[in-house]
């Protein structure tokens, strides 16, 4: 049974990611940092994110909850989280949108568990909406992604 708190493995929609599927519930950052055995925690909004960068080698998931699409906190979440060199999975959960994906993606988000189900076709193109990017984000810096200035310098 999965805690209240977090979100079911059944309930991500779409997962950019190659390992195991967490499923199991999460705490929240304050229980995380009392917990040594924890390995997945939920950030809501008004979380602090740094809180986290100690035990980033022992999280499995980290969801980060976005209660409402207008809510932009939890794309911070992740750019920190990702630069401090978190590898494990990055959960959005929530109020998440088909005009949104393609930005959580470029933050470091690897795996969506929308409130609502996206239709796939929709999600697909938004996620590709992009080919060409001005500015180094999660994307890039993981080598996955070259921006256009590297580009144009081949």
């Amino acid at each position: 049974m999965v805690d209240s708190l977090g979100t079911s493995p059944d309930e991500v929609q779409f997962r950019f990611r190659d390992d195991e599927v967490a499923d199991h519930g999460t705490v929240t950052v304050d229980a995380c940092c009392d917990q040594t055995n924890a390995t997945a925690v939920r950030i809501e909004p008004g979380d602090d994110a740094r809180v986290l960068l100690p035990f980033v080698d022992r999280l499995a998931l980290i969801e980060v909850n976005f209660p409402s699409f207008a809510d932009g906190r939890g794309y911070s979440a992740a750019r920190i989280l990702r630069e401090a060199g978190y590898t494990g999975e990055l959960r959005a959960v929530g109020d998440v949108l088909i005009d949104q994906l393609s930005h959580m993606r470029r933050c470091g988000f690897d795996a969506f568990a929308p409130d609502t189900p996206l239709d796939e076709e929709d999600a697909r193109r938004a996620f590709a909406t992009w080919e060409n990017v001005y500015q180094h984000a999660q994307d890039t810096s993981s080598g996955r992604r070259r921006t256009i200035v590297e580009l144009r310098h081949e």
